[in-house]
């Protein structure tokens, strides 16, 4: 009586171990999934004969039916975005915009393969913008690179292959700025590079530290270009005696 008591009981916990696994198999973990603004995104799992696709808190956003037939419009804000291809199964969403991010759950109610569920984390970005670098002191040769901030970026100075300094900030609305110290000698091996999950640009230092604009110019490039004005100037002064005596004579 007690062998039997002790083999139902095995047999119980056998069947519930495998139920458990079934409905985990079922139930994959949450994947995520990037996307870029102004591009499209085909989700990473299809559903061939019927089933459906969810978004966060408005639910069913669309229906496929086991005829191959699908109705993608059921939220106006996908609406002529969402697609269903129904040879290959795939769900697309075009003109991606910054604010489709979130949880997606596709689920696949097809009676062969069983029911299953797919859940994806959807994160749109911009593309980065190349970052701007700027002479901010000629004389310590020290430039300043920017560049507008976004969702995830980073900017940093690389010399080589090594990183000297990074910044990020979680305020959307500023420009980044990392200045740096630059051996001008060796300016070709410094490069400022801002990245995010979908994108990466860089930009190198300029030719020179001196700046083009004469306001900006000061100590010793200053004096030069007042030498060259005085010069100039006595020139200037010669050829006009010069030409008074001609006038003369």
């Amino acid at each position: 009586m007690l062998f039997s008591q002790r083999k139902k009981l095995k047999e119980t916990l056998l069947y519930l171990f495998v139920l458990c696994s079934a409905q985990h198999s079922a139930h994959s973990e949450t994947r995520q999934v990037n996307g870029i603004v102004g591009t499209f995104l085909s989700f990473p799992e299809r559903v061939l004969k019927s089933g459906n696709l969810l978004y966060g808190d408005l639910g069913n956003i669309a229906q496929v039916y086991p005829v191959k037939q699908s109705n993608t419009n059921l939220v106006k804000r996908f609406k002529d975005r969402l697609h269903w291809n129904n040879v290959t199964g795939f769900f697309t969403l075009s003109d991606l915009q910054i604010d489709d991010s979130g949880v997606y759950t596709l689920e696949n109610a097809d009676e062969d393969e069983g029911k299953t569920t797919h859940t994806f984390q959807l994160t749109v970005y911009y593309v980065l913008s190349k970052p701007q670098v700027t002479v901010h002191d000629n004389i310590s040769c020290t430039v300043v690179c920017s560049v507008e901030n976004g969702r995830e970026v980073t900017l940093s100075w690389y010399k080589g292959g090594e990183i000297l300094n990074q910044t990020s900030s979680p305020d959307l609305n500023i420009t980044l700025s990392l200045p740096l110290k630059v051996d001008e000698q060796n300016r070709d091996s410094y490069r400022c590079e801002a990245a995010n999950p979908v994108s990466k640009e860089s930009a190198d230092v300029p030719n020179s530290c001196i700046e083009s604009d004469p306001s900006k110019v000061t100590g010793k490039n200053m004096y030069s270009i007042n030498v060259t004005l005085q010069i100039s100037r006595q020139y200037q002064l010669l050829y006009e005696t010069i030409s008074m005596v001609e006038l003369i004579l």
